[in-house]
């Protein structure tokens, strides 16, 4: 068949011919041309229906039957054209997005990234609801949900498929595609009742899914799917395909990126291997030196076991003598060198007949001769540092401490007198601080070993506070700092930096509790004590809740922080929770404060969320769309779901006026 376009202009001159005394077949007895209206519909592009007109306005117009015929037979073939533009456009349109989608391929760096984007282009051109890939698990035997698009049901969200069950699980069993109209309604497959839980709450009725291959391999399937009856036609089939060969790829490639960063990276480990055995004389000679000029400039025992780990090329910490290896470590006191325990190796830091703790080095059962006397000469300098540090620390620690403790009993009230003293421990208390109450977890098997502990944690809480302009004391079988709140930082992570600080300083779980950052200290000394009171709320709360050996603030329990808080801040707590979707149903007029109580008042179903609000399910989605954007991805994890449900509560009790 020649070009219809070219046919057409051929016509058009034909006309334009002078009569002869018969016109022509496609001839208007007014010498127009049949084809003209025709084209000007193809040149704007008009839809199908217009194509009706001309030959509608004939026939009113009384027409002769010839020139009617000619019109039919002329949108006949603006059609066949329309058609045939329509189809290349669509074809062009898929094509590019393969390209650009070889193109993210081509220059892979994020998996995920990929994956998505295919997910996401094979949506919109085959103008599904949703569109999703699954990846096989061969640990498990089954297939599991990796990306989707389009989806609001956190249950579909998690879906995992065993092989031959449901749709998908037969795609990845058989490795054919699969296309089903309505899935409920077809019996091809085995229907299970946890993928039709999880279909129903995201409302699919017609699903197409088609296999990822690699070589005669299964690896996944990627699927596309409506919330109403469709069939998909085969040139959408092979789009799908197309597209899953592409992730099929991504994924592949991804494998052998991987594989290749780990090879090089190993070869990276031998090479720095080989140089440091080449250079380890040459460490050995140096690490005196270091060890030096540690002590010259005021470095502390962690500092030398931070320089030695690096020297030997392995973890080296200080370790009380009551906690170390007792047999190891005496034998290191009498031998005078470092001993092997097993993967470590020990070495004394005693002074006269005193054990003051280990050195220990771990996971690294062969040491060289020159390795082991750096062990040993490290000993020796922290032995140094503990005897030199040792009164100038304990008389400090009692200062703060003193300091401390007549802010939390309100003795001295005198502002000037409170800086002045806190000024000569470097502490400013007209900074904004925080109050942190810190316990030992571990139960002490008698009363000596729990005192011991105690005052372990009670020095490593001491020299922290003391680093950081801060000021500490023993109280009620623990530990109270007071430290300033730096730029940028919160009381959550203070708290959780001080646990892990103290943790490591003691080697045990230590538990801490923080208060809301306080102001004003020497103005409102009392405001040190309610404080504190919230601190120790704060971490039995953490005890009870069984996080011993972290750290937090009452902030960071969510609802659970109201009842520890002391001004019980509902509000703070429903902004901070549903308050971007508050903000934003009041400057677009939306609803969306009422769909999410819809939604979870049907258990989390769009199907059922539609009725409760007399919606189509697809505004559902969309609606559900728009407010997982403002409340993040992880929006209906459990845990985020129970909080938006009382913030939702709270915000309606609070406002009767608008919520009723």
């Amino acid at each position: 068949m020649g070009d219809p376009v070219s046919m057409s202009s051929d016509h058009v001159r034909s006309t334009e011919r002078p009569a002869t005394g018969t016109e022509p077949a496609t001839g208007d007895p007014t010498g127009g041309s049949a084809e003209v209206p025709f084209l000007e519909l193809l040149a704007r592009g008009a839809p199908t229906a217009a194509y009706e007109q001309p030959v509608l306005l004939a026939r009113a117009e009384g027409r002769p039957a010839e020139w009617i015929d000619a019109l039919e037979r002329a949108r006949l073939l603006a059609l066949r054209v329309r058609a045939e533009l329509e189809g290349r456009r669509r074809r062009e349109a898929e094509l590019s997005a393969l390209f650009e989608t070889a193109h993210d391929l081509a220059g892979l760096r994020d998996l995920d990234a990929v994956l998505q984007a295919i997910v996401q282009r094979a949506r919109s051109l085959l103008g599904t609801d949703v569109a999703y890939l699954t990846l096989n698990d061969p640990g498990r035997g089954d297939t599991y949900m990796r990306v989707t698009e389009g989806s609001v049901a956190a249950r579909f969200q998690q879906l995992r498929l065993g092989m031959g069950e449901g749709l998908g699980g037969l795609v990845a069993q058989t490795a054919r595609p699969y296309v089903t109209d309505d899935y409920f309604k077809d019996a091809r497959f085995q229907h299970t009742g946890t993928i039709d839980a999880g279909v129903q709450d995201e409302g699919l009725v017609a699903i197409l899914g088609v296999p990822l291959m690699l070589g005669p391999h299964v690896i996944g399937v990627l699927f596309a799917a409506d919330r109403r009856a469709r069939i998909f036609e085969r040139e959408q089939i092979a789009l799908l395909g197309s597209f899953a060969a592409l992730a099929a790829a991504a994924i592949d490639s991804a494998n052998l990126l991987t594989e290749t960063r780990s090879a090089l990276a190993d070869l990276e480990r031998a090479n720095e291997i080989i140089r440091d055995r080449s250079a380890v004389i040459e460490r050995a000679s140096d690490v005196h030196d270091r060890l030096a000029e540690l002590v010259l400039r005021g470095g502390q025992v962690h500092d030398v076991a931070a320089a030695v780990s690096e020297v030997l090329d392995g973890t080296v910490d200080f370790t009380e003598a009551t906690t170390a290896p007792a047999a190891a470590l005496e034998a290191s006191r009498a031998e005078g060198h470092a001993v092997r325990h097993g993967q470590d190796w020990i070495a004394a830091v005693a002074a006269g007949g005193e054990l003051l703790g280990a050195l220990v080095l771990r996971g690294h059962p062969g040491l060289d001769p020159v390795d082991q006397r750096t062990l040993e000469r490290a000993a020796m300098v922290t032995s140094l540092l503990l005897l030199a540090r040792r009164s100038a620390a304990e008389a400090e620690q009692r200062v703060r401490g003193e300091l401390l403790d007549d802010l939390l009993d309100a003795r001295d009230r005198d502002p000037r007198l409170l800086r002045e003293r806190a000024a000569r421990l470097h502490a400013d208390l007209d900074a904004t601080h925080v109050v942190l109450a810190a316990r030992l977890d571990a139960p002490a098997a008698d009363a000596e070993q729990e005192a011991a502990a105690r005052r372990r944690l009670w020095s490593a809480a001491s020299h922290l506070a003391a680093t950081r302009q801060g000021l500490a004391a023993a109280r009620d079988g623990g530990t109270v700092l007071l430290l300033p709140l730096r730029r940028g930082d919160s009381a959550t992570e203070l708290a959780r930096r001080t646990a892990r600080h103290l943790g490591t300083g003691v080697s045990e779980a230590v538990t801490v509790g923080a208060s809301a950052p306080v102001e004003n200290l020497t103005v409102r000394p009392d405001t040190v004590t309610v404080a504190y009171e919230e601190s120790r709320r704060c971490l039995e709360t953490l005890r009870l809740l069984g996080r011993t050996g972290d750290g937090a603030a009452a902030q960071d329990f969510g609802f659970l922080g109201l009842l520890l808080a002391g001004d019980r801040d509902i509000a703070g707590f429903v902004d901070r929770t549903i308050g971007r979707v508050i903000a934003y149903d009041e400057r677009r007029g939306t609803d969306l404060i009422r769909t999410l109580e819809a939604y979870f008042a049907s258990g989390m179903s769009p199907a059922r969320t539609k009725d409760e609000l007399h919606v189509h399910v697809n505004t559902v989605a969309q609606r559900l769309e728009r407010v997982g954007r403002l409340l993040g991805d992880d929006w209906q994890a459990p845990a985020r779901t129970l909080e938006i449900q009382l913030a939702l509560r709270l915000h309606r009790l609070s406002t009767p006026a608008t919520h009723g």
